[in-house]
């Protein structure tokens, strides 16, 4: 560990609004109409290029990690990947450097050595030139995942995103580019997917216990009335008026700006670029009421500008004649609601308020579960021994792998722990990740194409073809595992690794050190 580095990093903590200030609507995008249907082009794939469908990567024993971005939901990934076997965590770095110091405590309680400490406007990029980081895994405010991402990948990084990991096409084509460029892994950190409804409904979805799924419906419904003065207020000029990133997102955008939630396990069951791909879009949103209020409030003023609606409601249709829902509301009293229903042509799942299926008696037969009742229909949700039934029998593999782990971890409720397991699984294994760069571009494109509808009189907008060609090359969307001997290996090297880790920081007292090199630099401070 380089403690002159930790106590000396020092830079300007001004971001340029050239990189700070992403906007849904991408300058770059081509259009053109078709009878009545707005045409969004797909750029053409640069020669040499190659899609990354199935990428996989040489195996990495253990995975050396860079975080970047230590305010709301980086702290949590920190204190997760250190119950990870064969993790090693190398840097830590936010714009504010003590949120980025005090993610150290997570390290040090669980006897793993210090992390490297940056900060400010070019701490990102000093990370990520670090030839000793194999991942670097973003979440900080929206504005920032992209050029994070960006100069990760353009050093050889793999790069796990938090959601929108980008916010407009012109961020997508690009990431989906240096995907491919560098043979390297790009992956949203969609931890919705990992669900415990969300993988054992997907589980029976590709069983076929739903039939074949013609509709679904997600949604991102959560009133941030409690949480908007949380967000971080940038100070670099680009928010006067103090509201907060998220707040002024919503207010300068139009679209569902937070689809992926919604968007992503639906988009796994409905097999998304393995089969089929979404190729129309429709886009209403309401008017601004609550937000040009809070708005209104926080500054005072009248607010002329608020672009986007309290809802927005999206409907897509696929290659394959499916159609899926998407909804989006920050602003208004309602319940939590991620919506998460798949119909099917003998099945039906809902999640909420409450967690249902409905099958009639032979598709629950046929589904391997004896009902318990005779009058069973699917007018009605399974009673709750039949359900329960199901459950245990589709339980998911990676909830039988690491649910008694994700109970003890957390992470909203243990969803993020899987996602975050799986994530180093892969990598260690040398497989493909479980969502790819062409998944994060159609589950984040939703906030230009809608926007693009609802400015167009809510007219229809054509999907881009995001794999360029390749959507139906893969048969339906898996999980990778390794075969048990290569994964038992694996895991072995891992548990050794960290070991190993814990017994240098311990022989050679690296957070003794660390504590004295910083009481050190306060009092030099303090001349």
């Amino acid at each position: 560990m380089n403690f002159k580095h930790i106590l000396t990093v020092s830079v300007a903590v001004v971001f340029s609004c050239a990189t700070s200030l992403a906007q849904s609507l991408s300058p770059s995008t081509k259009t053109h109409w078709d009878k009545g249907t707005l045409v969004v082009e797909s750029p053409a794939r640069p020669a040499g290029q190659q899609n990354v469908l199935g990428l996989t990567a040489p195996k990495i024993s253990t995975v050396r990690v860079a975080f970047v971005g230590l305010g709301m939901r980086g702290p949590g990934a920190v204190e997760r990947f250190t119950h990870i076997p064969g993790v090693q965590i190398v840097a830590l770095c936010d714009y504010v450097e003590a949120r980025a110091e005090g993610c150290q405590k997570y390290l040090r309680s669980a006897g793993l050595p210090p992390a490297d400490i940056y900060s400010g406007e070019k701490g990102y990029e000093e990370v990520c030139k670090r030839a000793d980081i194999d991942l670097v895994y973003v979440a900080t405010d929206w504005d920032h995942h992209f050029p994070v991402a960006k100069c990760a990948l353009e050093n050889g990084k793999h790069t796990a995103i938090e959601v929108p990991s980008a916010m407009n096409l012109e961020q997508c084509w690009e990431l989906i580019d240096l995907s491919e460029k560098t043979r390297l892994h790009c992956m949203i950190l969609e931890n919705c997917c990992y669900d415990w409804y969300e993988l054992n409904t997907l589980n029976m979805a590709q069983q076929g216990v739903f039939g074949e799924v013609l509709r679904g419906e997600g949604a991102y419904i959560h009133n941030l009335d409690d949480f908007w003065d949380y967000y971080w207020k940038n100070p670099d000029g680009s928010d006067p008026d103090k509201l907060g990133w998220r707040m002024k997102y919503n207010m300068e955008n139009r679209g569902d700006v937070y689809a992926t939630h919604g968007l992503g396990p639906v988009a796994l069951a409905m097999n998304i670029h393995r089969g089929d791909r979404f190729t129309t879009l429709v886009a209403m949103d309401t008017k601004s009421a609550h937000g040009k209020e809070y708005v209104e409030k926080k500054t005072g003023k009248p607010c002329t500008n608020y672009r986007n609606g309290d809802q927005t409601t999206t409907l897509m249709r696929t290659q394959d004649g499916k159609v899926v829902e998407i909804q989006h509301n920050v602003m208004n009293p309602q319940p939590y609601n991620r919506l998460y229903k798949l119909t099917g042509t003998k099945g039906y799942a809902t999640k909420y308020p409450e967690q249902h299926y409905a099958l009639d008696k032979s598709q629950l037969t046929a589904s391997g579960v004896a009902p318990k009742v005779d009058d069973l229909s699917s007018h009605g949700f399974l009673p709750a021994a039949e359900q329960q039934a199901l459950v245990a029998k589709y339980t998911h593999p990676i909830i039988k792998k690491y649910g008694e782990m994700a109970q003890k971890v957390g992470g909203h409720g243990g969803m993020d722990f899987f996602m975050d397991a799986r994530l180093i699984y892969c990598l260690q294994n040398g497989l493909p990740l479980d969502m790819d760069v062409y998944d994060l571009a159609e589950w984040c494109c939703l906030a230009e194409l809608g926007s693009l509808s609802m400015d167009n009189n809510c007219c229809a907008v054509a999907f881009p073809d995001f794999t360029r060609g390749y959507w139906n090359v893969q048969n339906g969307y898996q999980f990778a595992w390794a075969n048990p001997a290569e994964e038992a290996i694996a895991e072995a090297a891992a548990i050794a690794s960290t070991e190993a880790q814990k017994a240098d920081c311990a022989k050679r007292k690296l957070w003794e050190k660390y504590d004295k090199a910083k009481e050190k630099a306060a009092k030099k401070a303090k001349k």
